[in-house]
């Protein structure tokens, strides 16, 4: 069995070490170096960029046709107006507070929301929480109500907003209301 496995090992090294040579033949080093570099930069700049969380095509996102506007569990609840994630109240955080090990953007996007209850309109901040992974269970909500253009950044929901945080990984999100809408 021991020479079985000797010459398994010999025919695998001298197969490496065949393509390893005629590699080395048909590709320079600088050649090499300078695509291996081109792609270490390329790789390290894509945190930077922004990206799109909405489901492009297909937008058949959860808002929970028909769920209770009053149950803040629920991607119907009047607060979640403009949200466009994963609710934090169902990922281990609250309405209003990130998970433990995840912390707030430090840039967000406002909406209004007219509260059913009272028929008032409110300014709703959503503030993504960063730094943990996202979790399968936890419920995700895409309603655009209102939503503007997407070259207006403030006023979209479908970027990732924890690319101004150290950590730039997209947990859940929360939404603060933070006062009255002027009519």
């Amino acid at each position: 069995m021991s020479k079985f496995f000797d010459r398994l090992f010999t025919v695998i090294d001298k197969t490496a070490e065949a393509g390893a040579r005629k590699t080395a033949m048909q590709t320079g080093r600088r050649s090499f170096l300078a695509k291996a570099g081109v792609a270490l930069a390329g790789t390290m700049a894509m945190p930077l960029l922004p990206f799109d969380r909405s489901l492009g095509g297909l937008a058949m996102a959860a808002t929970g046709a028909g769920g209770d506007v009053n149950d803040e569990y629920s991607c119907d609840y009047w607060r979640h107006c403009a949200l466009d994630g994963n609710l934090c109240s169902t990922s281990g955080g609250t309405m209003t507070s990130c998970p433990p090990g995840s912390e707030a953007s430090k840039v967000a996007w406002v909406g209004t929301c007219r509260n059913p209850n009272d028929g008032k309109d409110y300014l709703v901040s959503y503030n993504d929480c960063c730094g943990k992974a996202s979790v399968a269970s936890s419920t995700f909500c895409f309603r655009s109500e209102r939503e503007r253009p997407g070259y207006r950044m403030g006023l979209h929901n479908d970027i990732n907003w924890c690319m101004a945080n150290t950590n730039k990984g997209y947990h859940c999100t929360v939404s603060v209301v933070v006062g009255l809408a002027d009519a």
